[in-house]
């Protein structure tokens, strides 16, 4: 599902009652330059927002307990990234509010677009404004990078070039393209693949100076597809008919479009090949370079 704003947020009894957006990711390219001694792999990516959201609820405790009634089947909820997030914040913060979220869930899990991340940071967002801590996004952001790598992206919410593990973010403006998503049924491992000795981790690095010179390759591609063969289906499908790309670590498989007739188009053929799994999801997305959640708070 697209995300499309209320046009009362939180008419019916205060920001606690306001669904609030958790955006998806791509990563349009991805190299990586080196591992560093504590295992971590430094990397170069750009990311871009989608308007394909996650959907978040939060209401407010006075007893300190922080609960997800609803979410992930395949999550316990105490390894739940929007569990984690609100305890990181209680903590830092010294509050004695609780909360209990509502989580929607319409970006796949393990596909590469990064919905656990965003599903963190608009934690974050959220709660320092329902808890009214008024904390500084940089240290909102300071404490997303303690619980993943791409959560900073999401809470600073705006198209970038990373480096580093993820977390050094200079803004960057990238034509608003109309993607076509494919997600095979399968669930990516990143440890998996960062792992894997044929992952390519010597990558020259690469200046920020102009996108157009970028080669935007994702150096995971053949690791992931050697391990699940569904995404190097969904690759090769693809790419009788596109320029196929690959977000992250996978599964979701990209093509990218100047209009969302075409990507309809391209969407329509690929249903009607043989190969095509129907277990698998599309989604028709348009790219963003202000996180939906920052557009979507500007009207709180």
């Amino acid at each position: 599902m697209l995300y499309q704003y209320p046009t009362t947020p939180g008419e019916k009894s205060g920001l606690s009652s306001t669904v609030w957006p958790a955006p998806a990711k791509l990563n349009l390219m991805l190299h990586i330059t080196g591992r560093r001694s504590d295992g971590y792999h430094e990397i170069q990516t750009v990311f871009q927002f989608l308007d394909l959201c996650d959907e978040l609820q939060f209401d407010i405790r006075h007893d300190g307990r922080i609960s997800r009634p609803n979410g992930p089947a395949d999550i316990e909820e105490a390894d739940d990234l929007v569990v984690r997030s609100a305890k990181a914040l209680q903590k830092a913060s010294a509050t004695d509010l609780g909360v209990e979220i509502r989580l929607n869930k319409r970006i796949p899990v393990g596909a590469g677009l990064g919905g656990g991340s965003s599903d963190a940071a608009t934690t974050l967002h959220a709660l320092n404004r329902l808890w009214q801590l008024n904390f500084e996004v940089d240290r909102l952001a300071a404490i997303g990078l303690s619980l993943g790598a791409d959560v900073p992206v999401f809470v600073r919410g705006f198209a970038a070039f990373a480096e580093g593990i993820g977390e050094r973010l200079q803004p960057v403006s990238i034509e608003p393209h109309w993607y076509l998503l494919i997600t095979p049924d399968v669930h990516v491992s990143t440890a998996e693949i960062f792992a894997d000795p044929d992952l390519t981790r010597d990558c020259p690095a690469i200046k920020i100076c102009d996108l157009s010179t970028i080669g935007w390759d994702n150096v995971c591609v053949p690791v992931v597809t050697k391990h699940y063969p569904k995404v190097a289906k969904a690759m090769n499908l693809s790419s009788g008919f596109a320029e196929a790309r690959m977000s992250g670590t996978g599964a979701t498989v990209f093509a990218q479009f100047t209009s969302k007739n075409e990507a309809e188009q391209l969407r329509q053929r690929l249903l009607a090949t043989e190969d095509w799994s129907n277990a698998w999801r599309t989604f028709i997305c348009q790219g963003r370079n202000q996180s939906p959640l920052l557009s979507f708070m500007k009207t709180l």
